[in-house]
């Protein structure tokens, strides 16, 4: 009897991080800490600041750079993008066509444009874009598509997220996001992760929005400053409230600080997204209605409930059934982690992931839709459809090379 052959096991994926900032930072840490074998390998960051934090994390470990162009794919195997969301098309297009797969972070551009010439340089060039939706693997998230998918609640009509986004002016207040010059809004950047969410509750896009917000609070605050060197997690503090007692915002505050936006989805259900940065708590409560009952969730990081509601009744709070979920402290630690972790098992297996790449594009496209809204009076928008080569190149797992030819 002849005996099988070992396997040959494959040698660690080398993985780089461009931007160490607070999202780069967390990213970087799981790069070695997943079930694909994976050894981060280099780190670029422009910030001298950054380059030592990154030094004294890691030591004389990896690679300390200043240019993305110093990687190549001789290098690294998979590269996650962490920069200011303004720079990501132009780092994300460079990798893409020097053959480098890419985790890049939400929102994968501040406008459709960008979004769309990064999605057509992966599909014309065949390499792997991963997109960084890491809310698709909280536990409330997985908790309530499992509801959704069950049918527990029938057909899904309507979705309603009420975000109360208590840290908002120490988050996206003090630096480049209060910009719209650099992040659009808001409605953009932070609801990113939500538009997503609903889009994968619903199992459909949104095909037209409308818009409505304002700059109600921050813009009142007159204390500012350029907080160039400092890290978000040095200004926070829990400390600064009331919201008018913030002080040292960015030099220019020109984004919404509260902003609702109502969506009509392909399916014909309906949802709107509300929005408020000085609200005293900080949390998502998403209510999803279908056509035999409709769910909530209570809590969105660590542990809590979903509950549903399934027979006719006066108010009651408990509903009939309720589904336990737990999470690891303030929930980005796990979700980080089983994105990352998928990441570089889709860039050595091709296996499947959670987050969808069109849906990346797609909140992009209603959140700047949005805001376009909202900045005009709040005229209907209709959602910029996606080039439908290019969306079924994801669809089927982005293992078809698009040539332009056959476009």
């Amino acid at each position: 009897m002849v005996a099988s052959p070992i396997p040959e096991e494959k040698a660690p994926l080398r993985v780089a991080v461009i931007g160490y900032g607070v999202r780069g930072r967390d990213l970087a840490r799981w790069a070695e800490n997943v079930s694909t074998p994976a050894s981060l390998i280099g780190i670029v960051e422009h910030s001298e600041r950054c380059r030592r934090d990154a030094r004294a994390d890691f030591g004389e470990s990896v690679a300390i750079l200043t240019d993305h162009y110093d990687l190549s794919s001789a290098d690294v195997d998979a590269v996650i993008v962490a920069t200011p969301d303004d720079t990501h098309a132009a780092i994300a297009i460079d990798l893409l066509e020097r053959g480098i797969p890419i985790y890049l972070e939400k929102p994968i551009a501040t406008t459709v444009v960008d979004a769309d010439a990064i999605l057509d340089t992966a599909a014309r060039t065949g390499t792997r874009i991963y997109v960084g939706h890491n809310m698709r693997h909280t536990p409330m998230a997985r908790v309530m598509k499992d509801v959704i998918s069950s049918g527990e609640i029938g057909e899904v009509r309507g979705i309603w997220c009420r975000h109360f986004v208590g840290h908002g002016g120490d988050y996206y207040f003090k630096d480049w996001h209060a910009d719209r010059a650099r992040s659009t809004g808001l409605l953009l950047q932070k609801a990113a992760h939500d538009i997503d969410f609903m889009h994968w509750l619903a199992d459909s896009y949104t095909d037209r929005v409308v818009g409505m917000g304002d700059l109600l609070v921050y813009g009142r605050i007159a204390d500012r400053r350029d907080r160039a060197g400092e890290r978000m997690k040095e200004w926070f503090s829990l400390d600064n409230w009331p919201p008018l007692a913030q002080t040292g915002l960015n030099p220019v505050v020109d984004v919404e600080d509260l902003s609702m936006v109502l969506m009509r989805l392909e399916s014909g259900a309906m949802a709107s997204y509300q929005q408020c940065h000085f609200t005293p708590d900080y949390w998502r409560n998403f209510t999803v209605i279908g056509t035999e009952g409709r769910a909530e969730n209570f809590g969105d990081s660590g542990d809590g409930v979903v509950r549903v509601w399934k027979q006719r009744s006066g108010y009651n709070p408990t509903g009939d059934a309720e589904y336990a979920f737990t999470g690891a402290g303030f929930g980005h630690d796990s979700a980080d982690h089983d994105c990352v972790d998928e990441f570089l098992r889709f860039v050595a297996s091709g296996a499947a992931p959670v987050t969808s790449v069109v849906g990346g594009r797609q909140a992009v496209a209603v959140g700047v839709s949005a805001t376009h809204s909202l900045r005009d009076g709040s005229a209907p928008q209709d959602i910029p459809p996606i080039d439908p080569d290019v969306s079924r190149y994801f669809e089927h797992g982005q293992h078809k090379i698009l040539h332009s030819a056959d476009r």
